[in-house]
């Protein structure tokens, strides 16, 4: 299951966001989403986790949370749209 995150800190780092959700389960990638250009973060990641039930606790427990001073929105990630 991949779970969308955002409105995280400009400075948190892949390392954190991992050891944040491996508490609900097992973690198999976390890419946080950086600019081209600068390669400062944009404020969003993408958390991908092997279990579906695992990655649902998380993204109940964690929605609208403080992390890092800010308040994150976690919810369920859905393929890109083609326009």
């Amino acid at each position: 299951m991949t779970i969308y995150i955002g409105n995280i800190s400009f400075t948190m780092t892949e390392e954190e966001l991992e050891k944040t959700f491996a508490e609900f389960g097992k973690v198999t990638s976390v890419k946080v989403i950086t600019d081209k250009y600068s390669g400062k973060s944009k404020g969003f990641a993408f958390v991908d986790m092997e279990n579906d039930g695992e990655g649902d606790a998380a993204v109940e427990a964690l929605n609208g949370k403080d992390m890092d001073g800010r308040n994150v929105k976690v919810n369920k990630a859905y393929p890109k749209k083609e326009y």
